[in-house]
């Protein structure tokens, strides 16, 4: 059964090749690999988007640093957390970069061993809407005198092109603000997502620059009225 599981995963990743061929974003093959966690000697979990402030599983050991060759997007729909099936947010995913040294700061944790089937699973239901786990080479940085600095395997989700709530690369920032600034789900609503981790990326790495995030979460501000409708005239023209 978890062998079948697992091969069904295959072949869709092996699928993302064909797909970037249709002008949709793909996965490098070379960085990203479908992920049994059984047989680690540790497991490092790995946060790009809400993970980075809010991590609700028990862990060991908190890294910053980052996973090189992708490019962080809000080219997910969210039916859950951040928004609804009537109205979906959007949240982040991973897609390739053309820069293989690209960086994509986040957050690592390890997990203890007693713990670690138990936040897998809570992780693969919390993840549930698209996300497949990988395996990447997670950076810690900066260096640390207490904590080993090499390079480590780290287990993340990634959204891949192929699931249902994948939105696609065409939208402008501005459209995809205008989506963001009335949606809620569960987990609260979506322009906060937006601010915390933009607020989390330049209190962990000031200096570094996502253009992206940041350019989004200008447009979003200005949007912003705080009650949930705002000003959907407002342009993102730099």
């Amino acid at each position: 059964m978890i062998a079948a599981k697992f091969a069904v995963s295959l072949r869709k990743f092996k699928l993302l090749n064909s797909i970037s061929k249709k002008n949709l974003v793909n996965m490098s093959s070379n960085a990203l690999s479908v992920c049994d966690s059984k047989n680690e000697e540790e497991t490092w979990i790995f946060g790009y988007g809400s993970l980075v402030w809010k991590a609700d599983f028990p862990f060991e050991e908190q890294r910053t640093g980052f996973v090189k060759g992708f490019c962080r997007r809000f080219y997910q729909n969210s039916i859950d957390h951040r928004g609804t099936h009537d109205k979906p947010g959007r949240v982040v995913t991973l897609i390739q970069s053309k820069d293989p040294d690209a960086k994509v700061w986040g957050m690592g944790y390890r997990i203890g061993s007693a713990d670690t089937q138990r936040v897998l699973c809570h992780l693969d239901h919390r993840e549930k809407n698209g996300y497949d786990r990988h395996r990447v080479l997670f950076y810690p940085y900066p260096p640390s005198d207490a904590q080993t600095n090499d390079p480590k395997n780290i287990l993340l989700y990634v959204a891949t092109v192929d699931n249902p709530s994948f939105a696609g690369q065409s939208d402008s920032l501005e459209a995809i603000a205008g989506q963001i600034l009335g949606a809620a789900g569960e987990s609260g609503k979506n322009p906060e997502y937006v601010y915390k981790l933009a607020e989390a990326m330049r209190q962990l790495y000031p200096g570094e620059e996502d253009e992206h995030l940041f350019e989004l979460e200008r447009i979003l501000r200005a949007m912003d009225t705080g009650d949930g409708t705002g000003d959907r005239s407002v342009s993102g023209s730099n």
